[in-house]
């Protein structure tokens, strides 16, 4: 049977016809590329379906038409893909990395994950990208054979967009690249560049839509103030959530344009042939025009401002602080208050690894966990330890 692979593709992208492979060998998918199983493998798993009930800024309850985890994940890979189209790299490679990036992330976005770092700081830290690749490497259960999602090497390779030297030297193959320098292909450099398009303008609309900053506020930002009179003189009698529709879209597309416009250019100077010529390079090639990127990041420190540190965003951040610092610790000084087989799994790891092998598997725990259930945990947890009191 001939083996399906992704047609029109540079030779610099990347070939599922020759992947580095995945860390278990299995026979190669009938109707499927590689790349086509990790993108499926990655929809079907568990962690992927959590993410409908983590959100980035709101807290999942605070209303329903605000994006979460999963729809931001989608928007990102909306993005990459018509990026990946344009530039003849692999659709499907990128869109399975951009489904799988936040895949390690803890209920209440960054608030959870600076709160989790702060509990495991004897322990190694958290860092939700690389629980990202743990989530597809070793926590999903699913298949007889092997731990974990067992994806190709590239898709590893993009989920992993940082990491220290100390983490690094742990994970073999993938975590080879930040010892010596190099760069990933241009499917993982592109969903990172998509992911950062993507929240900040659904941050406008979700920011807007709270009423937490305003149009007025936003015409600050060059960006945006560039399409909303635009969109202003050509609409005027529309509604004023028309009108940040129609903004957001041309910004988003503003974005892309430059985006793929300047990668192409940098990938021709640098004359690359092959996506190891692509990890050779001590810098990205997927990037925005300086002028772009300079407008793109005063919208970013807009939101920093305005709308992350917004009295009603910071007093939901203090209080996710609270919830996961007070789960983690309860959970960590009681086993018992543990479900069944995470107490297993912490018993095992603290036999191997002692109190840092435990602390890691409550962890995962407490990461895995949707806003909802972090709070219906809380208040379980709590009245546990008080009845036992």
């Amino acid at each position: 049977m001939t083996r399906p692979v992704d047609a029109g593709l540079a030779p610099y992208a990347a070939d599922p016809a020759h992947t580095r492979g995945r860390r278990h060998a299995e026979p190669p998918p009938e109707y499927r590329s590689e790349y086509q199983r990790d993108r499926d493998r990655i929809v079907h798993c568990n962690a992927f379906r959590r993410l409908t009930y983590k959100t980035q800024v709101f807290v999942n309850h605070e209303g329903d038409l605000y994006r979460t985890r999963v729809t931001h994940s989608l928007e990102v890979a909306q993005i990459a893909r018509t990026v990946a189209r344009a530039l003849e790299l692999n659709e499907t490679l990128t869109e399975a990395i951009c489904l799988a990036h936040d895949l390690g992330h803890t209920p209440f976005g960054h608030a959870g994950q600076d709160a989790l770092n702060l509990c495991m700081r004897d322990y190694g830290g958290f860092e939700h990208n690389l629980q990202s690749l743990r989530v597809v490497d070793e926590l999903e259960e699913r298949y007889a054979e092997f731990q974990g999602l067992n994806l190709t090497f590239e898709c590893r390779e993009g989920i992993l967009k940082h990491c220290s030297p100390a983490n690094a030297k742990l994970l073999g193959e993938v975590g080879q690249r930040f010892l010596r320098n190099e760069q990933p292909g241009l499917e993982a450099q592109l969903a990172n560049l998509a992911d950062a398009i993507a929240y900040n303008n659904h941050d406008v609309d979700d920011g807007v839509r709270a009423g937490l900053i305003s149009v007025a506020e936003l015409q600050s930002v060059r960006l945006f103030q560039r399409f909303y009179s635009e969109v202003m003189q050509r609409y005027p009698d529309t509604s004023p959530r028309r009108q940040l529709h129609e903004t957001i879209r041309r910004m988003i597309n503003a974005l892309v344009v430059d985006l793929v416009q300047t990668s192409r250019a940098q990938i021709v100077a640098a004359d690359v042939q092959h996506i190891d010529d692509v990890r050779r390079q001590r810098q990205p090639l997927m990037n925005l025009s300086e002028s772009m990127y300079a407008l793109h990041l005063e919208l970013k420190r807009f939101l920093n401002r305005s709308l992350y540190r917004h009295a009603q965003v910071s007093d939901m951040t203090r209080r996710a602080r609270s919830v996961v610092s007070d789960l983690f610790a309860a959970l960590l000084d009681d086993g018992a208050l543990l479900p069944a087989e995470h107490r297993d799994a912490a018993a095992r790891a603290a036999a191997t690894q002692g109190m840092a092998g435990r602390a890691r598997v409550v962890a995962d725990y407490v990461a895995g966990m949707t806003d909802r259930f972090a709070f219906l945990e809380h208040a379980r947890v709590t009245q546990a330890r008080s009845a036992g009191a």
